[in-house]
C-alpha cells in the first residue's frame, strides 16, 4: 500500500469516528432545545452513538478490510452500552462504557508492559512501525493515559460529583448531562493531542521509511 492511501484510510477512520461523537452530542443539544429533560435527551442521542458506531466499523471494514482489533473493541463496546442504554432506557450504560473500556484497555497494556509484551502493538495493528522500545514506551504512556480518563470519567458522569465541583467555583447548577456531553468532546480533544504528542517518539524510532498517520487514543465512540 502507498504512503498517500495509508495516510487517507487512517483519515478516513478518524473523520468517522470524529463523525459518530458529533452527531452524538448534536442530537442531544437539538433535543435540549426542543425541551426534552437531559437525562431523556442524553438516552434519545444514544441512538445516534449506535448508528456512527455501526458505520464505523462498516467503514473500517471497507476501508481496511478486515477489522483492526481497536476499532472493533471501541466500537463493540459503544454498540452494547448504547443499546443497553436504549433497552433500558437509562443513561447510566452510555457513561459507564468510557470508564469500563478505559479501564480495560489499560489493564490489558499496563498488565502487558508488566509481562514484558507490547499488546498496544495488536491493537494498532499496521498502523505504526516501531522498534521494540518504542512499543514499551508507548504502551506504557497509553496505559497511563487510558487509567486517567477512566478515572476523571468517573468524577464528570457523577451529578454528585459535578454539581459540588460547581458550588466549589461559585458557579449555579449544573445541568450535569450536558457537562459530560461536553467533557466528551473535550476528551476527543485531548485524545487527539495526546496522539499527536507522541509522534517525536514515533518518529524517531520508526522501522520504515515512511511517516505515521494520525494516531489518537480516543476510544471513544
Amino acid at each position: 500500500m502507498t504512503e498517500a492511501a495509508s495516510t487517507n484510510r487512517q483519515w478516513i477512520r478518524s473523520a468517522v469516528d470524529f463523525g459518530a461523537l458529533a452527531a452524538f452530542a448534536l442530537a442531544f443539544v437539538i433535543l435540549r432545545a426542543r425541551g426534552v429533560d437531559s437525562s431523556e435527551a442524553l438516552v434519545q442521542a444514544t441512538w445516534a452513538l449506535v448508528g456512527g458506531s455501526a458505520v464505523a466499523l462498516a467503514v473500517g471494514f471497507f476501508v481496511e478490510r478486515r477489522l483492526a482489533l481497536l476499532p472493533l473493541l471501541t466500537g463493540g463496546f459503544a454498540l452494547v452500552f448504547g443499546v443497553l442504554t436504549l433497552f433500558f432506557d437509562d443513561a447510566l450504560f452510555v457513561k459507564l462504557k468510557v470508564t469500563v473500556l478505559n479501564l480495560f484497555l489499560a489493564a490489558l497494556l499496563l498488565g502487558g508492559t508488566l509481562m514484558g509484551k507490547y499488546p498496544l502493538k495488536a491493537l494498532l495493528g499496521d498502523a505504526i512501525k516501531v522498534n521494540d522500545a518504542a512499543w514499551r514506551t508507548l504502551t506504557l504512556r497509553y496505559g497511563v493515559y487510558f487509567l486517567a480518563v477512566a478515572l476523571v470519567n468517573e468524577v464528570v458522569r457523577s451529578p454528585a460529583a459535578v454539581t459540588a465541583i460547581w458550588s466549589w467555583m461559585g458557579r449555579g447548577t449544573p445541568d450535569a448531562e450536558a457537562v459530560w456531553v461536553g467533557f466528551r468532546g473535550v476528551l476527543w480533544i485531548a485524545a487527539s493531542i495526546f496522539g499527536v504528542s507522541q509522534l517525536p517518539l514515533i518518529m524517531k524510532n520508526l522501522t520504515k521509511d515512511e511517516p505515521p498517520g494520525p494516531t489518537s487514543p480516543d476510544t471513544g465512540l
